[in-house]
């Protein structure tokens, strides 16, 4: 691993810079999760004693920014000693810099806050299966694997294995090869209410009152030399609790489904 600057990060982004970002950003949204909603927090004793690298953090996902947003308070409270709470912003003025999340980069092009929000620590990335409302078909850039490595390897990092906000969608088995290749330490991260407290972008507040929730659970155990993608990402998935176990409408759904076809076969 290359020795880490004590002036930039993985990617030679000023740290003077990025602390600056992180601060505003942090003031802006604050009330978005201890004011106008109650934002509950549970599980951060998970985040005790991990290493300063190689973590990798895998959640559902329910907002393009309001979710990663959450989570920097979080990540920023903890690093000064507070746990479950960011009752207190003043670790605003300590954040955690060293802290990296991946995300569409159709996303964090568009527009001036969610390129603010690419200079807190974006690792971007192509959809290989979508791509601006469309179906596509392509290969993955290899040097953006490369860059979700680097920054395994200088810090931690979060990302959505579905790649979409859409509840209980497969997940992207992209997620388990790095696991796979880099052996990190995986956190899962079970988020529920912010689809319902803020806009699809989670830059607007859509309803007041919520309490938006992170969860953050224990290591998940992983054979990283016995298991293949397949199994890891079967693991992943069920921590984040996005399988059809979960849906609760799904045998619901079902249900409808084979009363409608006895329906038309008895027709």
């Amino acid at each position: 691993m290359k020795k880490k600057s004590i002036f930039t990060d993985a990617f030679g982004n000023l740290y003077i810079i990025k602390r600056l970002v992180i601060f505003v950003v942090g003031l802006i949204s604050y009330r978005r999760f201890n004011g106008f909603n109650k934002l509950k927090i549970t599980g951060t004793e998970n985040l005790e004693n991990l290493p300063d690298s190689n973590v990798l953090f895998v959640s559902n996902h329910q907002t393009y920014f309001a979710d990663v947003a959450a989570m920097y308070h979080v990540f920023c409270a903890v690093n000064n000693g507070f746990h479950n709470t960011i009752k207190n912003p003043v670790y605003l003025l300590n954040p955690k810099v060293d802290f990296y999340y991946v995300a569409a980069e159709e996303t964090v092009n568009k527009g001036v806050l969610a390129r603010i929000f690419k200079m807190a620590g974006a690792i971007t990335v192509k959809r290989t299966w979508r791509a601006e409302g469309k179906n596509v078909n392509r290969n993955v850039d290899l040097k953006e694997v490369d860059n979700i490595m680097k920054a395994l390897d200088n810090g931690w990092v979060i990302t959505f294995p579905q790649g979409t906000t859409s509840a209980f969608a497969q997940g992207r088995r992209g997620t388990a090869k790095v696991v796979k290749n880099q052996k990190p330490i995986v956190i899962p991260i079970k988020i529920n209410g912010f689809r319902r407290a803020f806009d699809k972008k989670g830059l607007l507040i859509k309803v007041t009152g919520v309490k938006p929730t992170l969860e953050f659970k224990k290591p998940l155990e992983i054979d990283y030399e016995n298991e293949n993608a397949q199994q890891i990402l079967d693991k992943i998935m069920t921590a984040i609790e996005q399988t059809q176990e979960f849906n609760v409408l799904y045998d619901y759904e079902e249900q409808l489904k084979e009363k409608k076809q006895v329906e038309n076969q008895t027709n």
